[in-house]
This record gives C-alpha cells, structure tokens and sequence, in this order.
C-alpha cells in the first residue's frame, strides 16, 4: 500500500510537470477518489478482520461447551445406566422382600391355625370337667386364663384348718378330677397351693410356704392313688403370696385358701405341633 501511494505521488509529481492545470486538477480529484476508496477499504478490511478474530474466538467457545456437553452427556448416560442397575436391583430385592413377607403371614395363619386347636381342645377340658365336677357347689370354680384350665378347690373341702390330710369329701372331689386328668394322657396336671397370710408353725412344718407345698403334695399322693400318671403331675406350693383378695377379714382370708388343679397341654409337645406346622410350611414351598 505504500508502495502503491509512493508511485501515486511521484506519477502526480511527473504529470505536474508535464500537464496543464485543468489536467492536473481532474488527476488530483481522481486520485483523491482513490484515496477515499482506499480508505473505505482499509475501514472494511480492519472490520471483517475484527469480525474473524470475535468468530473464532466464538467458535473455540463453542467448541469447549460441545466438549463439556459431551462429557455430562456421557455422564449421564453412565447415570442412568446405574440408575437402571440399581432400580433392577431394588425391584429384585423388593420381591424378595414381598416373598418372604408373605411367607411370614402364612407361618403366623399357620401358628394362628395351632393355637386355635389348642383353645379348642383346652376349652372341650373346660366343658368334660363342669360335667364331672359340676359347679352346683359355691366352692368349686372351673375356668379359663390365657389358654389354660383352672379348677379351684376352696380349702374346707380338701383340709381341716391347719392341716394338711385331705378330707374324705376331698376324695370324692379329687376322684372326679382324676377321671378327666386319665382321659387326657398328653396332658399336664399342676396342683398349686395356696394359704392365707396368717403365720403358721407347727412342727415339722415351719410356716406357710412348707404347708402349701405338704398341701400339694398330699393332692398328688390322693391323685396317684387314683391311677393318675405321676408323670402327669406338678406340685406346687405358693405359701401367701399371691392372694385373691386381701387377707383383711376372715372371709377374705378363707377365699385366699384355695387349692387350684392347673390341666395344661404339655409345653413340649404344644411346640412339637408347631415345629410340624412349620415343617408342612416348609414343604409346601
């Protein structure tokens, strides 16, 4: 461009030298035309060369954001991959977790089913012994705590005061109760006895807990000899301890000295029947 203008001034130079005024003005009006152009030019080149340098400044952004895209595209695909690893794992471990729920709830309908049997059975006892017993007499109670039979016998009908030889009408009584404890083998029977809170002590006996306990045991003796299994009986004794009323007047105390004959499915055999239960579960599966 120098150059260029360099040879514009000396061809202006040459010509002035050589031409007349009217030519000379119509070349310096031409040239000036051409100075404008050039110019204009010059204005046109600087801007599409600032115009360039903004386009690739803009398309090396660009090309940076389409490498983050592709990164947190991979990103995500990788993502959802998991998230779909994960979600087949947890619907695999959420039908497991359905499977073995449901596998409760029919070992529970089982055991529910089990012990429906045993109440059952428990009350036909409660209905053998009214028959036998009979419950025409005040003093004798037949009933049903938590699954288990009770019979409770009041203390005059079994003992003098203070004693521990079972009546002749004890016999009777006891004799009854030893025809239904016979007809049920699988069974347990638990005499437990009971006194008031007033002290006791008479030698050999020392006080209430060794007359409770001489009370159950001499029961035991009458029932064994009533071809009871002894493997069927319990004695137990259980002093004053656990009172149905308070020992604050004669009657109350006279209702406290009872003896309660306790028929109960054998507790090993009970959980053999639900140990089978569960073995039928089992085999089911």
């Amino acid at each position: 461009m120098k150059k260029l203008m360099l040879l514009s001034v000396c061809s202006m130079v040459l010509l002035a030298s050589c031409v007349s005024k009217k030519e000379y003005a119509a070349l310096e009006a031409k040239h000036q035309e051409t100075q404008d152009l050039l110019n204009s030019a010059t204005v046109k080149l600087n801007k599409c060369l600032s115009d360039a340098a903004a386009a690739n400044a803009r398309v090396e952004t660009m090309k940076d954001q389409l490498a983050d895209m592709r990164k947190s595209n991979e990103a995500l695909i990788k993502s959802s991959q998991d998230l779909t690893e994960l979600t087949s794992k947890g619907a695999q471990n959420l039908e497991k977790s359905l499977e073995s729920l449901r596998e409760s709830n029919l070992k529970i309908t089982r055991l529910q089913d089990a012990l429906s049997r045993k109440d059952s059975v428990t009350l036909a006892i409660v209905t053998s012994l009214k028959k036998e017993v009979g419950l025409n007499d005040p003093d004798i109670e037949v009933n049903v705590e938590k699954g288990v039979v009770f019979i409770s016998i009041a203390d005059k009908l079994l003992f003098q005061s203070g004693s521990y030889t079972v009546t002749n009408r004890a016999k009777e009584i006891l004799g009854k109760v030893a025809k239904v404890i016979n007809s049920k083998p699988n069974f347990e029977a638990m005499v437990e006895a009971h006194t008031d809170n007033v002290p006791y002590s008479k030698p050999p006996l020392m006080d209430n807990w060794d007359l409770s306990v001489k009370r159950a045991t001499s029961v035991v003796r009458v029932l064994e000899d009533l071809e009871v299994n002894p493997q069927q009986l319990v004695a137990a004794g259980r002093s004053y301890h656990v009172p149905l009323v308070e020992n604050d007047t004669a009657e109350n105390r006279a209702k406290n000295r009872r003896t309660r004959i306790v028929v109960m499915p054998k507790i090993d055999q009970f959980y053999e029947m639900v140990e089978e239960e569960m073995k039928n579960l089992s085999a089911q599966n």
